[in-house]
């Protein structure tokens, strides 16, 4: 673990332990414990939110909640929206349908972006030429061949990036990292994950205003790269359901569950990826499944073996939608549940014991007797005996919120210019394996990718 990781884990922990304890009643107040005494009269950061949608309205709450940030400006291409800002914030910021207009604000310290994702790229570079840091929502870019140039022009700029996959932030992903580390559970050779649902708000079936029209919102700036087409106010409100504008169950799920993988594991990514899956019950119109399978393969890196991890989302889940993420490895198993983890560790005696279910039982008595006595010989009862199986549970202290740890992360790294814990890099390499799902589902094919060097490698 890099130093900057270890000091945010750190201060994760301390800021945890004492809310455990009772010492601090809020999260702003365990985030005022680790950073307000940095914070002098010139440290205020000043920021701006494109994109006040559902999103848009939920990182904005809890970048606030980080001591020193102000909000000064809002750009939405939905007049409603600015409206809404302006009844939740106050009048005095400043609105627009042009996010060019807040990039040229020489007020604004660093951007939120949180459109729909194939606005990520092109939003994120240009504020990042305007000098201003980011925090780009997941996935980072739309399409694969786009993360290089985010990930070059945030290098050539200076300018610090995070993107935001805010469960990382949680101390359960801390917790979890320290124990994969630490060898708690030997090799790891499998990891589960899945994040299922059944709701139709869920299945992305959001609210369309009454108003909306091509008077209310601006239809060709939303388009934007996108194949030009009438106005269609679902593709509007409900841009994640379509191809030209989001990245499906994978780029809105998936990204979490192979970000906490990544930031778990070390791992830099897969090199081998296939997906398949269905459309099965929201058949609305939609160009995207609604249950996907993944299955990503991770080569050895360092001391870690390779493993494979198998990853679902179903829309139709109408059964027992428990989701979680299942570290499996040769000594024990993580699972990773929400707000908890619980441990579970299971070592093997070196004797493979014998009798029972084994050919043991298929040979002659007078070959049972041998073997056993070859096998006495061998084995010592130390070696008999398998270690106690050991389980622990850790849980999330209640008040923690990770998505404003998640935002105290970035304007720290703002303020101090400490390393962020998810840089664009890092959110590049969470990405690309789930942009290399939807390849492979659409295309039917394995996609082979180049983790080191971000780059498919199929011929």
């Amino acid at each position: 673990m890099s130093s900057s990781r270890r000091d945010f884990v750190k201060h994760i922990g301390r800021a945890s332990a004492l809310m455990a304890a009772g010492g601090l009643s809020h999260v702003s107040e365990a985030l005022a414990y680790g950073y307000s005494k940095r914070l002098g009269p010139n440290d205020k950061i000043r920021i701006a939110t494109i994109g006040m949608g559902i999103q848009g309205f939920s990182d904005t709450r809890a970048a606030l909640q980080v001591p020193g940030v102000e909000l000064v400006a809002v750009c939405d291409l939905y007049n409603g929206r600015l409206e809404r800002a302006r009844e939740v914030y106050g009048n005095t910021i400043f609105t627009t349908r042009n996010y060019r207009e807040i990039l040229n604000r020489t007020d604004v310290d660093a951007v939120l972006v949180v459109t729909p994702d194939h606005w990520h790229d092109r939003i994120t570079i240009d504020a990042l030429l305007a000098g201003k840091a980011v925090y780009c929502e997941k996935p980072m870019v739309h399409k694969l061949e786009e993360g290089r140039a985010v990930i070059e022009t945030q290098k050539r700029t200076g300018k610090v990036m995070q993107v935001g996959s805010q469960r990382i932030s949680s101390p359960v992903f801390a917790e979890a990292k320290r124990v994969v580390e630490a060898g708690d559970i030997g090799q790891i050779n499998l990891i589960e994950a899945n994040n299922d649902r059944f709701n139709a708000i869920g299945a992305w079936q959001y609210s369309i205003p009454t108003d909306a029209s091509t008077e209310t919102l601006d239809w060709e700036a939303f388009l934007g790269d996108a194949p030009k087409r009438d106005f269609d106010a679902t593709r509007f409100f409900r841009w994640r359901n379509y191809r030209d504008y989001g990245t499906g169950v994978a780029g809105d799920l998936f990204v979490h569950l192979i970000t906490g993988i990544h930031y778990i594991t070390g791992s830099l990514g897969p090199n081998r990826i296939y997906a398949t899956g269905s459309l099965s019950m929201w058949k609305d119109g939609r160009d995207v499944p609604d249950v996907m399978l993944g299955i990503l393969d991770y080569p050895q890196a360092g001391k870690f073996a390779a493993f494979q991890a198998m990853l679902k989302v179903n829309f139709a889940n109408a059964g027992n939608a428990q989701n979680y993420t299942r570290i499996v490895g040769t000594e024990g198993e993580i699972n990773l549940m929400g707000n908890s983890l619980i441990v579970k560790r299971n070592k093997l005696a070196k004797a493979p014991g014998f009798g029972g279910y084994d050919s043991y039982n298929t040979f002659s008595t007078a070959q049972q007797t041998e073997f056993a006595k070859q096998y006495n010989t061998r084995y010592s009862d130390e070696d008999r005996r398998a270690e106690p199986s050991k389980e622990f549970r850790f849980d999330k202290p209640a008040n923690v919120d990770e998505q404003v740890l998640h935002f105290a992360n970035f304007f720290d790294a703002i303020r101090n210019g400490t390393p962020n814990i998810e840089g664009a890099e890092f959110g590049f390499r969470a990405a690309a394996p789930v942009l290399a799902c939807n390849k492979s589902y659409f295309e039917q094919k394995v996609i082979h990718w180049d983790a080191q060097n971000m780059k498919t490698t199929n011929k």
